[in-house]
């Protein structure tokens, strides 16, 4: 076993395409970080997300309380003005609705269990500190990790750019859980939205998809549930071997 790096920032996302909430320790469940993406919007049968509406992105969600497995802390959503609401309250719906333009439904999935397509194309999402960094030399402009919409954001002891683009196939040990590396994550329009201010960049998508193959981050599935922190270290502890 070697440690090869520290977990630098947890963030889940309570509502799928809502900015997310830095945790300091959390769970990792069967499907990835608990709760994440637990709350959607849909539009007809189909989620209704910042691809097709990117000021979603301007408004963040939080759980407010104790995580449980019976059912969800209430959901705390605050607007780009500052003001806050909930997700269970009448104005919730109102509000999205007006900024869609259309009729919207929500859904709600369990604590114990998260669909697949809820929280994109795998378990959880990593970003490493160093590759923000270069991609930031590259485009020449700063760039805040959370239009990437990670899970967990790593620091690498090898302070190497894109190394983890190496990693596929690896465990990981951090906390008690343990996760896979996957593969790459290939990029959409979403990580040109500034979290920030919503304005939208196409440098950083054409960055990404000229220099990176247009890849990103790496996915990982959950090996072992159990609880993480902030500064983990993330230990390396074998390798998977693919068949054939």
């Amino acid at each position: 076993m070697k440690t090869i790096g520290r977990l630098h920032t947890i963030i889940r996302h309570p509502v799928k395409s809502l900015s997310g909430e830095e945790v300091v320790k959390t769970r990792l469940m069967s499907y990835g970080l608990y709760g994440d993406r637990s709350h959607a919007f849909l539009e007809g049968e189909r989620y209704h997300t910042a691809t097709q509406n990117p000021k979603m992105v301007g408004y963040s969600a939080a759980f407010e309380g104790e995580e449980s497995d019976n059912s969800y802390p209430p959901v705390r959503i605050t607007s780009p003005d500052g003001q806050r609401f909930y997700w269970h309250e009448d104005r919730c719906l109102e509000e999205f609705q007006q900024l869609a333009g259309k009729t919207l439904l929500k859904e709600v999935h369990t604590p114990q269990h998260v669909p697949l397509g809820a929280i994109e194309e795998e378990h959880i999402l990593i970003v490493n500190e160093a590759s923000v960094t270069a991609l930031e030399e590259e485009t020449g402009k700063q760039i805040d990790w959370r239009r990437f919409r990670p899970n967990f954001v790593v620091t690498l002891s090898d302070g190497v750019p894109f190394s983890e683009e190496h990693m596929a196939g690896k465990k990981l040990q951090i906390g008690s859980a343990e996760i896979e590396i996957v593969r790459p994550c290939e990029r959409c329009s979403i990580i040109n939205i500034d979290p920030s201010s919503t304005a939208i960049d196409p440098l950083v998508l054409k960055t990404v998809y000229q220099k990176h193959g247009n890849n990103f981050g790496m996915y990982a599935t959950i090996r072992k549930t159990g609880v993480v922190s902030v500064g983990d270290e993330i230990v390396m502890v074998g390798e998977v071997i693919k068949n054939g």
